[in-house]
Formats: structure tokens, C-alpha cells, sequence
């Protein structure tokens, strides 16, 4: 020590504070090695032919909620707030003619993707994957010249990262104790992943886009008092979408960050969900996809109304019953679910006008489910008033699983009920692929035209042999 000055022991003092703190930050948890391990493959990794299908079926059903989207109110905004700041000329806006830079695409389409209840819904984690994790691929797959095969692996990785950290937060735990809401925080890790796959990132870029990811991450569950949709289409889609494709930028910009935010002093895990469980990061990785746990929406309202409408479906094909034979239609379902859809001033979300309307016309449309004016029509109303919601606590415990019991009750005092336990699109009672197909050509038809409509569909069922996702721009868009 002889000789140093009082300088010499500062400057060193100051350097080797940082060096040791680098030192501590470079652990890395066996959480954490797994699944950036995980993620920088998945670029490379074959996936099982049934997961590339569900994926491709995913794609088609996000892209015609867009397309579909483009019309309503929140698809209204999205576009115009795209076109306002639409800066470089890189990406896609679906159902318009806008051009823009893959942040403000990835935000957009998100948006759009969740303009009304059109998009999946992956009820395990109590999120909406589809909506942020397939625009925010698609950005970056124009922004990085992706090809089709990258872009399904992509999506699927995307899926499969953003469900299981809401699962590992505990999902109810997460938004209902913790006021948080689920879908943004699932949606900004799985489009993340989707983002940095088409980049094809290292296991050690993945850990700083997690890192990133991670302090991105947001949304609180005030969205359930937004009666425009608009808000709750950025949380579930924009905002997610905008976020993950912006903490891959930054590290393909060559930004870099902790290793290992999911363990350690201040993680992620520890500020967001003490009583998280980090091994669902990992668990089943590479056998359980959960795309393939995802669920697709016969009807283009709100989750929690899916099975009511599938029972009072089924109790009309089995007796035809009119109006004006019922006295009363009780709908039973999870006391959380009986919470967001109880008379909502949206009519996609509100459960007492859906089954009015499914009582009415026999079947529910995307034009029906949307049509404002029509919940001012007095008979309407006066089938709405006969509807009565009961939260079932019984029905509560049941969850993930969306499970409903209606009954009617007809004037003559005799009474009809039917339950269901797998809602029609789910997992456990999915849609064939002919039926998705129909549903995309159904939303999209309108908007692009048929001939158009058909080709979209045509590729994106055939997406492994898409040379350039960056092709798909103008069967996505119109004038």
C-alpha cells in the first residue's frame, strides 16, 4: 500500500464496487438457465405436428379479430393513432393502409386483435395470448425478414412463456388479490419471447430480454371499469404487443441488463407475487404447449358468457321454446366471472343482454353481439329483465374450467337445465379447424373482400412454406 495516494484508494474503491456487484448479478438460478436455454432454441426446434396446427388455427382467429377489429371504436383508435406516428416504413397495420414502425404495428394490432371479444383466451393463466404475442411476431417479423416457419415457432414459444408466469404468480392470487391484471402481465413475456425468437437471440440475450421484459411488465385490473373497451384492448393487447417488441429492439440495439431477474435480491417474482411459484416457468417445457391449452371463441362475446350461451343453445335444439313462453332464464357461473360480465353497458360483455339476444334470435352473431343501439330495443329488455345471475361459489372452485348451469323456467311452471363443463372452442371441447375457418371467414370476409379473405386463409394454413412473412402485408390490409 506504501506509495498509493488518497486518490489512488478512491479510484479504486469506485471500481471495484461495480466489479463485485457484476460479479454477485452474473448467478444465474436453474429456473432461469432452463428457460432462456429454452427460448434461444426454440428457433430451431421442430414442433409436433398438432401444435403447428392449433398454432396456424391460433393465427387465423387472431388475424380476423384485427381485420374485424378495424371497425370498432378501439380498432378506430389504434389505426389512427398508428397513422399519426407512423415514422419508419417497416410494418403491417391490419385492415388498413397504414405502413409504420413495429413498435407502433406491434401496439396497433394488439389493439385491434382486441377491439371486442373476438380474440383466444387461454384460461389457465387468465389471458388473452393471441392478441399481443401474434402481433408483436409479426412486427418483428418484418422487422427481421422472418420466414414462416421461424414465425409458427415463434408464436408457439410465445404462448408458452407469457401463461405459465401469470400461472406461476398465481393467477386469481395475481388479479384479484393483487389488483393486477393477468393479461397484460402474460401478454408482455409472451410477446417477448415471440419477439426475441424471430431475432434469434442467445440464451444470454434472452435473459436480458426477460430482464427488460420484466420491467416493462404493467397493467392493474382498473380495466374491468373501462365501458368503451378501448382501454381494455390496449392492457390486453396494445400494450403487451408494444412491450415485448421494444425489449427485443433494445437488445438487438445492444442493450444489456441482469441475468437472472426471477432470483436474486429485488426479482421480479419477489416485488410482483412473493407467494409465486418460479418452477411453472419451466414445468413441462417442451411437452405441454400451452397453445394447445388455449381456447378459441365460438361466440365473439366475453369469456365468462361462452358457456351460458352454449347452454341456452343446446336447451332450444332440444325444445324449441319462444319468448314468450318463459317466465325466467337463470345463469349460474364462477362468482369472479359473474363480476365481469354482470349489466354491463357493453353489449359483447354484458351476460344478461347476450342471452336476451341468443333467446330472441335463436343464435348470436359478431353483428348482433355488437349492435349498442339494439340494447335500448324494448324487446329486448323485456327478455333481459327475465334473465337472473347467480354468482355459484360451488362453480367458483371449478375454476380455470368456465363451467355454467342455465335454467329456465317456462310460464307453464315447468322448468329446462342444461350445464356445461367444457365450453365449446376449449381444450376440452375444441373446434374442428373447418369451424375456425368459418369464423375468419365470417369477420374478415366484409372487410377484405372474399377472394382476398380466402388467400389470407389459404397461406396462413400453409405458413411453413411462407418464404417472407413480410407477404402477408397486402392480403392483411385494404385501401
Amino acid at each position: 500500500m506504501a506509495g498509493l495516494t488518497r486518490r489512488d484508494l478512491l479510484r479504486a474503491s469506485l471500481f471495484a464496487w461495480p466489479l463485485r456487484r457484476a460479479t454477485a448479478a452474473s448467478a444465474i438460478g436453474p429456473v432461469m438457465a432452463r428457460l432462456s436455454s429454452y427460448m434461444a432454441e426454440a428457433k430451431d426446434r421442430a414442433l409436433p405436428a398438432p401444435v403447428i396446427e392449433k398454432t396456424k388455427q391460433a393465427i387465423l382467429d387472431t388475424f380476423a379479430a384485427m381485420v374485424s377489429g378495424a371497425d370498432l371504436p378501439p380498432g378506430k383508435v389504434a389505426i389512427h393513432f398508428a397513422r399519426l406516428h407512423s415514422g419508419e416504413k417497416v410494418a403491417t397495420v391490419a385492415g388498413s393502409n397504414v405502413v409504420c414502425g413495429p413498435v407502433e404495428a406491434a401496439m396497433a394490432n394488439g389493439m385491434l386483435a382486441h377491439s371486442d371479444e373476438t380474440d383466444d383466451s387461454h384460461s389457465p393463466s387468465l389471458s388473452h395470448p393471441g392478441a399481443s404475442v401474434i402481433p408483436a411476431a409479426l412486427a418483428a417479423s418484418e422487422q427481421w425478414d422472418g420466414d414462416g416457419t421461424r414465425f409458427l415457432r415463434a408464436i408457439a414459444l410465445g404462448y408458452d412463456v407469457g401463461p405459465r408466469m401469470t400461472m406461476a404468480m398465481g393467477r386469481d392470487a395475481a388479479m384479484v388479490e393483487g389488483h393486477k391484471s393477468t393479461h397484460s402481465i402474460s401478454g408482455t413475456f409472451g410477446s417477448a419471447a415471440a419477439a426475441g425468437c424471430v431475432a434469434g437471440f442467445t440464451a444470454q440475450q434472452m435473459r436480458w430480454l426477460l430482464d427488460y421484459t420484466a420491467q416493462e411488465a404493467s397493467g392493474i385490473a382498473s380495466w374491468q371499469r373501462d365501458t368503451d373497451h378501448i382501454e381494455k384492448s390496449f392492457v390486453f393487447g396494445g400494450m403487451p404487443a408494444r412491450n415485448g417488441i421494444t425489449a427485443a429492439l433494445l437488445v438487438e440495439a445492444g442493450g444489456t441488463g441482469v441475468d437472472d431477474v426471477f432470483s436474486g435480491a429485488d426479482n421480479y417474482l419477489l416485488a410482483m407475487a412473493p407467494k409465486a411459484d418460479p418452477r411453472q416457468l419451466i414445468e413441462k417445457l417442451g411437452e405441454r404447449y400451452e397453445v394447445s391449452r388455449t381456447g378459441f371463441k365460438k361466440w365473439t362475446v366475453g369469456s365468462p358468457i361462452q358457456a351460458p350461451l352454449d347452454a341456452l343453445e343446446a336447451l332450444l335444439r332440444k325444445r324449441p321454446i319462444e319468448p314468450a313462453q318463459v317466465r325466467t332464464i337463470t345463469v349460474r357461473v364462477a362468482t369472479n366471472e359473474a363480476a365481469v360480465v354482470n349489466n354491463r353497458a357493453i353489449p359483447d360483455i354484458c351476460l344478461q343482454h347476450m342471452m336476451a339476444v341468443m333467446m330472441l334470435d335463436k343464435t348470436v352473431t359478431f353483428q348482433s353481439a355488437h349492435d349498442v343501439k339494439r340494447m335500448q330495443d324494448p324487446a329486448v329488455l323485456r327478455e333481459r329483465a327475465k334473465v337472473q345471475l347467480i354468482p355459484d361459489a360451488e362453480l367458483q372452485k371449478r375454476l380455470p374450467a368456465r363451467e355454467a348451469v342455465v335454467e329456465i323456467t317456462l310460464a307453464d311452471g315447468s322448468r329446462l337445465e342444461e350445464r356445461v363443463t367444457a365450453v365449446r372452442g376449449t381444450a376440452d371441447n375444441p373446434m374442428m379447424r373447418e369451424e375456425v375457418v368459418a369464423k375468419a371467414r365470417d369477420l374478415m370476409g366484409p372487410a377484405l373482400g372474399a377472394a382476398n379473405t380466402e388467400r389470407l386463409i389459404q397461406t396462413v394454413l400453409a405458413m411453413e412454406s411462407v418464404p417472407r412473412v413480410r407477404d402477408l402485408r397486402p392480403l392483411l390490409q385494404r385501401g
